[in-house]
């Protein structure tokens, strides 16, 4: 009986093999039937059929090559946590476009080099050892003390997790998402012909985000002046992010265009690059994030020591006086808020109102810290002497409160020692192509000027604005693999 079955399929699939008309027949029919099947689920379900629909086609092409998620991801990556980006699905929290592309490009990826080692390649030991380690020491020392954070914050909705279950979901397993898609972008770049072709979708990413910003602030109507004001760093929250972590986000990737602009010999990629630039910096300003403006100040300066060739210095001298001049007065005002007022005054309330208050707390447990987000259920939080804020508004002062200055001394050895050093290493590398090695050197920048400016603000944790510079880190790891593949076949 079964052989008989056997047969039957295979005579079939001969015949549909000898025949492409009855195969293109079959197909169009097929996608006729599956499109009138999804259109009367969208007309019953609404957009959330939609999004499941686009998700599976998605899901389809990733089988049948985990590279065509990976190039999803760097696109979509960056404005994942913006509203324009569905966070759950059928009213399911998790169940969303990102997560189920990312599994099915893992899955993917797993199914196809298996046996090929494919564990070994998702991770090294500097990203564990330095990186994911601390994050999970302060996990398990953080997560009996969830009963402590006080009551607001959840019925606020401040935080979505109330229990230790929860903890480990929220502060570590969605937040090293980050650092299983650089690693899929490392396995990618591994199994891939050319590295260029990766800027593709980066590029469009930073368009889109860019976009969103501009045109969101456009028809706000809101006055430039209001939007410079402390009461005002909110406004732009609705779009998933805060306008500070904007700011970085775009302040990296303008390091990221700058550099390949600048190596790049192709006439139309350095006028994308440009217009690009343009589009970043504009959105950049609109966020009016000092933080972000020191971040763009750092790249600028780089870039101008890097070179140090009289040509681009007496263009930069020419240029700034006129940028200065155009610059709107209501970036002044924001430059200037606080200046002359105190240390209080310039960091907006950080010094007296989060900062000291904090300080004993750090203190008390200098080695190893409290754990993940130990802001919440600080002496200084629950007594009343601070800020009700979930982040301490300081990578610094964030990572010795949770894992101590051995935690911060592990994270900087990464992002400084072990990151930063790799992409200046490949910066200079005559082995890649112009545009890689402007890639890395700009990556190397934005690395730099991320960690400077983290003195005030955002996390050396996983955090969304680093979604360019985990993009960079897995690139530097797959150009990494290339290279010792490359030498193995050539002592072969």
């Amino acid at each position: 009986m079964s052989a008989a079955i056997a047969n039957f399929v295979s005579d079939g699939y001969a015949r549909l093999a000898a025949s492409p008309k009855l195969l293109r027949g079959l197909a169009v029919t097929g996608l006729v039937i599956f499109g009138l099947m999804w259109g009367a689920a969208v007309a019953v379900a609404g957009p959330a059929a939609a999004l499941i629909c686009v998700s599976l086609l998605a899901c389809i092409f990733c089988l049948r090559d985990f590279r065509t998620g990976v190039v999803l991801l760097i696109v979509i990556m960056p404005i994942s946590s913006s509203y324009l980006f569905p966070h759950e699905m059928f009213g399911v929290s998790g169940l969303n476009p990102l997560n189920l592309l990312l599994i099915a490009t893992l899955g993917s990826y797993v199914l196809n080099y298996a046996g090929k080692g494919v564990v070994k390649s998702l991770a090294t030991r500097p990203l564990l050892l330095l990186y994911v380690l601390p994050i999970c020491a302060g996990a398990m020392l953080g997560m009996s003390h969830v009963h402590e954070i006080p009551g607001e914050f959840r019925v606020n909705d401040w935080i979505e997790y109330d229990g230790p279950g929860g903890y480990w979901r929220d502060l570590v397993v969605k937040p090293l998402f980050l650092v299983l898609y650089a690693m899929l972008v490392a396995a990618a770049a591994t199994r891939s012909k050319s590295l260029e072709r990766f800027l593709t979708p980066m590029v469009l990413s930073m368009w889109v985000m860019g976009g969103i910003v501009v045109v969101f602030i456009a028809m706000s109507g809101v006055h430039l002046s209001q939007l410079a004001g402390s009461a005002e760093r909110s406004f732009l929250s609705p779009l998933g992010m805060h306008a500070n972590d904007l700011g970085r986000l775009y302040a990296t990737a303008y390091a990221l265009l700058l550099f390949v602009w600048d190596r790049t010999q192709r006439h139309s990629l350095k006028v994308l690059m440009v217009a690009s630039m343009g589009i970043v910096v504009a959105a950049l300003l609109l966020t009016f994030s000092r933080g972000a403006f020191v971040g763009f100040v750092i790249v600028n300066i780089i870039y101008l020591f890097s070179r140090r060739k009289l040509k681009t210095l007496a263009l930069a001298a020419m240029l700034l006086p006129i940028a200065l001049y155009l610059m709107p007065g209501a970036i002044w005002s924001r430059l200037d808020m606080g200046v002359g007022q105190g240390m209080n005054a310039v960091s907006a309330g950080r010094w007296h109102d989060i900062w000291l208050p904090l300080l004993p707390d750090a203190m008390s447990s200098p080695i190893w810290g409290h754990g993940l987000q130990s802001v919440l259920w600080s002496n200084a939080m629950r007594g009343g002497h601070m800020l009700e804020v979930t982040h301490p508004h300081s990578a610094f002062l964030q990572a010795v409160l949770d894992t101590g200055f051995i935690g911060l001394a592990l994270l900087l050895a990464f992002w400084l020692g072990h990151v930063w050093k790799g992409f200046r290493n490949l910066a200079r590398d005559p082995g890649l192509s112009p545009e890689m090695g402007g890639f890395f050197e700009g990556a190397a920048a934005g690395l730099l000027s991320f960690v400077i400016a983290n003195v005030a603000g955002s996390s050396f944790f996983p955090v969304p604005e680093q979604s360019f510079l985990w993009l960079a880190v897995g690139l530097m790891y797959g150009v990494r693999a290339r290279m010792r593949l490359a030498a193995a076949s050539g002592g072969a």
